[in-house]
């Protein structure tokens, strides 16, 4: 009994934990997602549904997508075979060359109906869905029927006889497509500067250069599946289920790749402080502080994945010390042992046989500024002599004492650029 209401409350508590984590942005996409919602699901349940089978059909099929939905690198969750099948129930002409006219609100019911059934089994495990991921893909999707939608008839007309052309319904599509891309692009990058903290350039840059892609192909596929139903009636949906599965799979893998080489690191780096070279968590908070400074200049997702991977591993070339260093504190230490450390370090991630470029950066951090070593090691030399100096202390005199003296050092030993950004990312708390 015990057992039972422990695994009946973990879900509740997720969710909440989830809600208490939202921001003011988030917050509000989600409410709008909802109305939009109830507003679908009450005018279609008012009206009722238009050739039920298909949209029933199609929402299976988002339900499935929803169900099989994966984390991508920036944490960021997407349904590819879920978004793709609710594109194509939103640009449907004809099935079996039948007209088909159904609403924007139905559209919208049945993609808020298919999210909603295909979250539940995540939800009773305790695994509750990105709400903010859920109510973007289904603003966006709604945007895109509201569009399309008044147009479906007299873009069908035009594939009738004796015109018979499909390029103009085409052309519709793509276009309609490729706006709704640019504004869910938009969102997620507002969303995401509040999230990290970033640039809102620097956000849409990320965003552009990490979801388009997949945002590309999955519109394809739903113009594709939209086109194919044809004439290949409802038999569409598992023709292009299948090959959208399968890429889902690759991308899962991916990801668990990628997700397996930063848990790898961590504990890497771990090794040092289990060995009593640094001081417990030094590594982790380097790395969290490189990162912001990294956020805080500028820097792209995929160098700012690799000054983690550098950060965390910055001090293993202590490993090779036959007596630790007090503290771990390389900034106090000879310039001339810090380079010999971090040369030591960067062969130990040479070995890995992957991770060449981290191991550039690790071995490069101790350089002079007149060398001109790549940004990435100036900002963990910056973010490794702060905490030398202050460690796990919240104290603000101590932190803003240790900053001064890294300020003093500024143009020589350190990067100028880096330790303002220090310098911001401590005044607004953004680690």
């Amino acid at each position: 009994m015990i057992a039972t209401e422990r695994v009946r409350r973990t879900p509740e508590r997720s969710l909440n934990t989830v809600l208490r984590r939202l921001d003011s942005g988030q917050l509000l996409l989600i409410c709008a997602a909802g109305l939009v919602a109830l507003a679908g699901v009450a005018h279609t349940a008012a009206v009722g549904l238009d050739r039920p089978e298909i949209a029933v059909g199609f929402g299976a099929l988002i339900a499935v997508g929803e169900l099989a939905r994966l984390t991508m690198p920036g944490n960021r969750e997407v349904a590819p075979i879920g978004a793709a099948a609710a594109l194509g129930y939103t640009l449907l002409l004809d099935l079996s060359q039948n007209p088909l006219r159904h609403s924007a609100l139905q559209v919208v019911a049945v993609i808020a109906v298919g999210m909603l059934a295909g979250a539940l089994p995540h939800l009773a495990v305790g695994r509750p869905p990105r709400l903010d991921a859920m109510a973007r893909r289904l603003l966006t999707s709604a945007l895109l029927a509201f569009a399309f939608r008044p147009l479906a008839d007299a873009l069908y007309e035009l594939t009738k006889p004796p015109t018979r052309t499909w390029w103009p319904a085409l052309v519709v599509m793509v276009t309609l497509i490729a706006i709704t891309l640019l504004i869910d692009v938009l969102i997620a990058a507002l969303l995401r500067a509040e999230q990290v903290r970033t640039a809102f350039r620097v956000a849409v840059r990320d965003e552009v250069n990490m979801a388009f892609p997949l945002g590309a192909a999955v519109g394809s596929s739903g113009v594709l599946l939209a086109l194919a139903t044809h004439s290949m009636d409802l038999v569409a949906l598992l023709v292009f289920a299948a090959p959208l599965l399968v890429t889902q799979v690759a991308f899962r893998k991916y990801a668990g790749i990628r997700a397996t080489y930063l848990q790898t690191v961590r504990a890497l780096s771990r090794v040092t402080e289990v060995g009593g070279y640094v001081e417990p968590g030094h590594s982790r908070r380097v790395s969290r502080l490189a990162v912001a400074i990294g956020r805080e200049l500028g820097m792209s997702e995929p160098e700012l994945l690799e000054l983690e991977y550098a950060a965390l591993m910055h001090d293993i070339g202590q490993l090779s010390l036959r007596d630790p260093i007090p503290g771990g504190a390389t900034v106090l230490t000879e310039p001339e042992q810090a380079r010999r450390i971090a040369e030591l370090g960067a062969e130990v991630i040479r070995q890995t046989g992957v991770l060449d470029r981290v191991a550039e950066v690790v071995s490069r951090q101790c350089d002079p500024i007149s060398d001109d070593p790549p940004l990435s090691s100036r900002i963990i030399k910056v973010a490794n002599a702060y905490d030398d100096l202050v460690g796990p202390s919240t104290d603000r005199d101590r932190g803003g004492a240790a900053l001064e003296r890294i300020r003093l050092s500024s143009g020589s030993a350190y990067d100028a650029h880096a330790v303002e950004a220090l310098a911001r990312v401590i005044d607004r708390g953004r680690v």
